[in-house]
């Protein structure tokens, strides 16, 4: 095991990365909640859409682990899967299985960019400067997760933005929840991260927040798995029904836009915690990280789980100690197990995971001192970067405005020769992105 993950090499142990891994999937384990009844109002069955929750991000996040060596996780991605759900279904007819079809079809599409070496020579054509914003950025957005979970910040219609009820029960487990992981982590004590979601989710049981699992085991249900190749009513698969409709193909390119930079933020994210993002700002091992990502989104569709994707939240176990893939692997074997357990593991409330996403989301502002404010060309597209990715609540989205914002300020000022061809495809893609989505 040593000489496979190399462990000692990158100053870790087997016991670390199992905790590592266990950090992770509790502050992922709102997924198994929240994906299950969006998957539902597609069509699909609820044993079988807890099933390709939990399955699909198991075994997506184990090959992560063995491929990539770097403790990322993945399952089906918030907001895709609600696009899945509500869009992409009712432009197919109401018929799941052509949103499953379009899916796949986009994971195949970022996946043969990936193996062309398109989207890693794009990653390598972003300016240093942008790259340390999208750190910054996704720190932000993954504190403003957490904040939103521990129903600390809440929507307001004359504010946008206000603080949620200090008396309400979430405002409390959430509190305790970064009061816990602050003290924890001041104290030195190993595993701050996963003792702080702990402590919550105990607290919350007086006040009613963390509930009672209502049975233990849950059977498995494989009905949605090869959803693209099955037929609707009518006796048409739901691949037929996807590349004839040029609708669909058109929110595909949107998927795959998304999925496209969701993951380079998300991975820049995760490599700033776990040491192994280098000082260009590059991060080592990516061609296998985007092509185990890009698979996930095929298979994603294929399984009928939504676009399953790299979760910033893995970041929280990288902060946690985790340093390879032996986190990922521990993540996914526990998504395998909570398959049959998934009305126990849902105990673990999101209010409670608040902690650890806010403190990820402090330590991942140290890139802010790296980016020259002083340079026009650098700071102003860095600053739409930072703001836009919290924001709009996007990764996407606030990449998009500071690769807009960086050629358009380039041209200005008579600098675009620092314009990598690269990072032209990256402007024009966002335009058509912006205009389309």
């Amino acid at each position: 095991m040593e000489k496979f993950f190399k462990m000692q090499e990158r100053g870790s142990s087997a016991g670390q990365e199992l905790r590592a891994g266990l950090t992770t999937f509790l502050a992922m384990a709102y997924i198994i909640a929240v994906n299950p009844p969006l998957l539902e109002a597609a069509g699909i069955g609820p044993a079988a859409a807890v099933t390709s929750t939990c399955v699909g991000a198991g075994i997506m996040t184990i090959l992560m682990g063995i491929f990539a060596n770097r403790p990322l996780a993945c399952a089906s991605g918030m907001g895709i899967n609600a696009i899945f759900a509500f869009t992409l279904a009712t432009v197919a007819g109401g018929d799941w299985h052509a949103a499953s079809a379009v899916v796949f079809i986009e994971g195949i599409a970022i996946l043969l960019l990936v193996l062309c070496g398109l989207r890693e020579a794009i990653m390598d054509a972003i300016p240093v400067s942008l790259r340390h914003a999208i750190s910054v950025g996704l720190g932000l957005f993954i504190a403003m997760i957490g904040l939103k979970d521990g129903g600390i910040i809440v929507a307001d219609e004359s504010t946008m933005v206000a603080l949620g009820d200090v008396f309400s029960p979430t405002f409390i487990v959430g509190l305790v929840s970064i009061v816990a992981t602050v003290v924890l982590y001041a104290l030195d004590v190993k595993g701050s991260l996963l003792l702080g979601i702990i402590v919550a989710v105990i607290v919350g049981i007086p006040l009613g927040v963390t509930q009672a699992p209502t049975a233990i085991v849950s059977g498995l249900d494989f009905s949605s798995f090869g959803a693209p190749f099955q037929a609707d009513e009518s006796g048409v698969m739901g691949i037929a029904k996807a590349v004839t409709n040029p609708t669909l193909l058109v929110l595909a390119f949107s998927l795959m836009m998304s999925d496209f930079f969701d993951t380079m933020g998300t991975a820049m994210a995760v490599a700033k915690q776990g040491e192994f993002l280098e000082e260009d700002g590059r991060v080592k091992d990516i061609k296998q990280i985007l092509v185990v990502d890009s698979a996930a989104a095929a298979v994603g569709g294929l399984v009928g789980a939504s676009s399953i994707t790299t979760f910033v939240e893995s970041a929280s176990g990288a902060a946690d100690g985790g340093r390879t893939g032996l986190t990922s692997v521990t993540t996914g074997v526990l998504f395998i197990i909570a398959a049959f357990f998934s009305p126990l593991i849902s105990i673990v409330n999101s209010a409670a995971t608040c902690g650890a996403l806010v403190f990820v989301g402090f330590l991942m502002m140290t890139d802010v001192v790296d980016i020259d404010w002083t340079d026009l060309l650098e700071g102003l597209p860095a600053f739409l970067i930072i703001a836009g990715v919290p924001f709009t609540y996007s990764i996407s989205n606030g990449i998009g405005f500071g690769f807009i914002a960086y050629v358009l300020v380039a041209a200005v000022t008579g600098k675009l020769k620092k314009i990598k061809p690269l990072m032209w495809v990256a402007f024009l893609a966002f335009i058509i992105y912006f205009l389309v989505v």
